[in-house]
């Protein structure tokens, strides 16, 4: 019998977990809903009590379908890097605080300035800005001594929940770069460290793919499996959801449609700029040059909760009857993470006319994401980075207008993956790696199901292409008062 491995993703909105055959593929899939809090204005915060519970009740119901003698690991990939605050005794001392938070306006430019002559580029592959731990640690030592005090161990969100089964407290290598406070090699990087006030609360870092650990008594008793099975170091959810879709090679690249929106693309070396991330690909050699907007989905269904409608496919079916681009919209309701790196930032809803309905809104909201997408990869393009075959992939993937659209604005070819299930796949692949049922990452070709390619329209590329050049206008005009509102609101 060939063994199996467990792979789950801690997402926005929810936790997946998929059971991998490595003869047959995936052989069982599971999910929990994650819920999304935002007590104060651009604030994003989710509960690790619940992370850990939809792990177990996942994890439960994997086991329940497949024969568990045959388990070889189990590994975890997220969101990066959000920040878990762990007591001595390993417990989670308030709610995690999202990447795409931006409370820690003031902290973000403090740090900044602490690090002017840090090399801070070079160093760690990325600017200081709200997705940068150090502000968000300074905030919490400001405005929550409390909490800081009694915090014994930072981790992040896939990380602490790998830990709670019974792992070594640990970083994983893209957490650790992505977070600013360690360099590309995984070192941790003294000026960022201190600027934040981290002192010893780090732990060590780990590489995908790394046994950490053996599920723990009480982790077999809630989830049904043996104890002592191998947990493994997984990695960044966009990082093996780009390598789960099958980007192995230089020139392909990926927008990944999650509660955030993820662009990536794989590169021969190296390339750093204060518009994008850098991350280290799970193939020895690659890299990830990688763009981040804080809302996707998380916006779409915020336009689809304040419309009070409850069917996506509704909305979408009736979108795709209206006019292209006859709104713009600004997707930049959490401020915005790449290519801007603007925490201030607020959504635009722009044109709009009596004549309007939610059908009007729901495509402006599908749009503008797409042209948010479309001003990273320029920035990605202009840093000489190759966009040569692209691919879609994710939630928002589902909607074939979704993709359409993403494919006009684009102006290129998309790839779809038949049946994909994110980076729960490449965190599956980890484990059987660690487990030593597979011989290496590049295993995962095995596991690629290719799906249809969408064409974009010549008509609407043409009609998009002058609506980016507004959108852009569009978010430069608007920005000071967006900044001054944002100020405003506290």
């Amino acid at each position: 019998m060939s063994a199996i491995a467990f792979g789950i993703d801690v997402g926005t909105t929810g936790v997946k977990g998929v059971a991998l055959d490595v003869e047959r593929g995936i052989v069982a899939e599971a999910g929990r809903g994650n819920a999304l809090g935002s007590p104060r204005p651009g604030w994003a915060e989710a509960d690790p009590g619940q992370w850990s519970a939809n792990v177990a009740d996942v994890l439960a119901e994997l086991a329940s379908r497949i024969d568990v003698a045959r388990v070889v690991g189990v590994a975890t990939t997220g969101m990066v890097p959000a920040v878990v605050c762990l007591d001595a005794s390993g417990r989670p001392l308030r709610k995690a605080i999202l990447q795409n938070d931006a409370r820690a306006v003031t902290e973000v430019a403090e740090v900044g300035e602490l690090l002017r002559d840090a090399d801070v580029l070079r160093r760690t592959g990325s600017p200081v800005t709200q997705q940068s731990v150090a502000p968000t640690t300074r905030w919490l030592r400001t405005h929550e001594p409390d909490v800081w005090d009694r915090t014994a161990t930072v981790l992040g969100s896939y990380d602490a929940v790998l830990t709670g089964l019974g792992a070594r407290p640990h970083v994983e290598l893209n957490w650790a770069i992505e977070s600013g406070l360690f360099d590309l090699d995984g070192r941790p990087f003294g000026p960022a460290v201190a600027a934040g006030g981290v002192g010893d609360r780090l732990p060590p870092v780990a590489s995908g793919g790394t046994v950490v650990g053996e599920l723990s008594a009480a982790a077999s008793a809630r989830t049904g499996l043996p104890q002592g099975i191998p947990l493994v170091v997984g990695g960044a959810d966009h990082v093996l959801s780009a390598y789960g879709a099958g980007l192995t090679s230089p020139g392909d690249w990926l927008v990944k449609l999650g509660g955030a929106g993820d662009i990536l693309a794989v590169s021969a070396e190296p390339v750093s700029d204060d518009r994008f991330y850098l991350d280290r690909h799970p193939v020895d050699g690659l890299w990830l040059p990688n763009g981040c907007m804080a809302t996707s989905g998380s916006l779409v269904r915020w336009v689809q909760a304040l419309l009070g409608e409850d069917d996506l496919a509704s909305l979408d079916d009736g979108a795709s009857r209206r006019e292209a681009a006859s709104l713009l919209c600004l997707p930049y309701f959490l401020g915005e993470k790449t290519p801007l790196n603007d925490p201030l930032l607020r959504g635009v809803f722009a044109g709009l006319h009596l004549g309007h309905d939610r059908h009007d809104l729901h495509r402006a909201a599908l749009e503008g994401i797409a042209f948010g997408f479309r001003h990273n990869a320029d920035v990605l393009r202009a840093r000489g980075i190759a966009l040569t075959t692209a691919s879609i992939t994710n939630g928002g993937a589902t909607s074939a207008l979704w993709k359409q659209i993403h494919a006009d604005v684009l102006g290129t070819p998309l790839r779809t993956l038949r049946d994909h299930p994110g980076a729960a796949l490449g965190a599956a692949v980890a484990a059987a790696v660690g487990g030593s049922a597979l011989p290496g990452w590049q295993a995962i070709d095995a596991f690629v199901r290719p799906g249809p390619v969408i064409d974009p329209n010549p008509v609407l590329t043409s009609r998009y292409d002058d609506a980016y050049r507004q959108w852009r206008a569009l978010g430069e005009a608007t920005a000071p008062t967006m900044r001054a509102l944002s100020r405003g609101s506290g």
